[in-house]
């Protein structure tokens, strides 16, 4: 078995970590579906808001969340008619920019907000947090709140989980100084042997500041 920790003075940071969130880059052309108890528009806002057992699916990545609040730019400056007593709403894929999920017709996302207690799961891959922005502008990702990355048993802490769409590059960063990760050997991890087969190497804190312990 294998402890790691990095440390730092003030932040401190690990690139190139897998983790679940790099699954809505990887399965960017696939259809996006969303579920949820109800929906409600705001077009002065150019808000909708999707509420009670939140679930996003794009190929074989799945997030939920208590709520999530999408925010829009209508095209032809009208929205998207709600759906009435929405139990499942499904987004088209095709205006939609790359790994966005979101409502779609003639409306452009331009950031999504998933809020309370956030799970993505990813195949063997599940990192969880408090919140998680998409900006489509940037097509950045960031996950905050006690973000917690786990495959198979290893598992990765720190404070945020930063992911670029375009990149797929992510980082776990950390306000105290400290990222944590437990990382088992092949050995210890027979439980999911396909999936940890070569994992433990690239979960192994690669580009993290500080030197380990």
């Amino acid at each position: 078995m294998l402890v790691a920790a990095a440390d730092a003075r003030a932040q401190s940071s690990a690139t190139g970590v897998p983790n679940a969130m790099q699954g809505f880059s990887q399965n960017r052309d696939q259809p996006i579906q969303i579920e949820a108890a109800s929906l409600e528009m705001r077009d002065k806002k150019k808000e909708a808001t999707f509420t009670g057992n939140v679930k996003v699916v794009q190929g074989d990545t799945t997030m939920t969340s208590k709520v999530l609040v999408v925010f829009y730019e209508s095209k032809d400056q009208t929205a998207p008619p709600p759906p009435a007593n929405a139990k499942s709403v499904k987004s088209a894929p095709a205006p939609m920019p790359a790994a966005a999920p979101g409502p779609g017709g003639s409306s452009s996302i331009k950031r999504l907000e998933a809020k309370g207690n956030v799970v993505v799961t990813q195949k063997d891959q599940v990192v969880t947090g408090e919140t998680a922005v998409f900006d489509t502008k940037t097509n950045l990702i960031t996950m905050s709140g006690g973000v917690v990355l786990t495959q198979c048993q290893n598992v990765l802490r720190g404070d945020r989980l930063l992911v670029d769409m375009t990149t797929g590059v992510s980082r776990v960063e950390s306000d105290s100084g400290k990222v944590n990760g437990l990382f088992l050997n092949q050995s210890s991890s027979q439980g999911c042997a396909q999936a940890s087969t070569g994992a433990a190497a690239p979960l192994a804190l690669p580009g993290a500041s500080g030197k380990p312990k």
